[in-house]
């Protein structure tokens, strides 16, 4: 499939501070045409019809009703994280646009953690790591 004919998906970035990774923007690639936020603002006219979806990663891009209004194509947000507090869904859904999220996702490294973190408070393995 050319990528011409991959859905258009809008992200942030790609890398740095806020975008999405670089080895995950490259399995995305695999399947959807990237558009950043800045492509998509340099020529909206254009960019806005090839929009199929839009990729919230680390609660970006803002998901507001300008950026819903000016998305004429848009069919899904797909949301990195687990909550989807960020965006307001009523007003999604009265664009007629789907929202997904990873509900599972971090759930065992986030129980990993908690029970690392409670192991190490019972046997003082920080107090044990100072070096005097």
């Amino acid at each position: 499939m050319a990528k011409e004919e991959l859905p258009g998906v809008l992200i942030l970035d790609i890398g740095g501070t806020h975008g999405v990774l670089e080895d995950l923007a490259a399995l995305l690639k695999e399947h959807f045409c990237l558009i950043t936020m800045k492509e998509f603002l340099e020529n909206k006219k254009e960019m806005s019809k090839k929009i199929h979806s839009v990729f919230v990663f680390e609660c970006r891009p803002t998901i507001d009703r300008e950026l819903l209004e000016s998305l004429p194509n848009l069919k899904v947000i797909g949301n990195s994280g687990v909550g989807v507090d960020h965006l307001d869904l009523n007003m999604i859904s009265n664009f007629g646009v789907k929202v997904t999220n990873t509900p599972h996702a971090v759930a065992d490294p986030t129980a990993d953690i908690g029970v690392a973190l409670m192991l190490a408070s019972a046997r003082r393995l920080v107090e044990g790591n100072v070096l005097n």
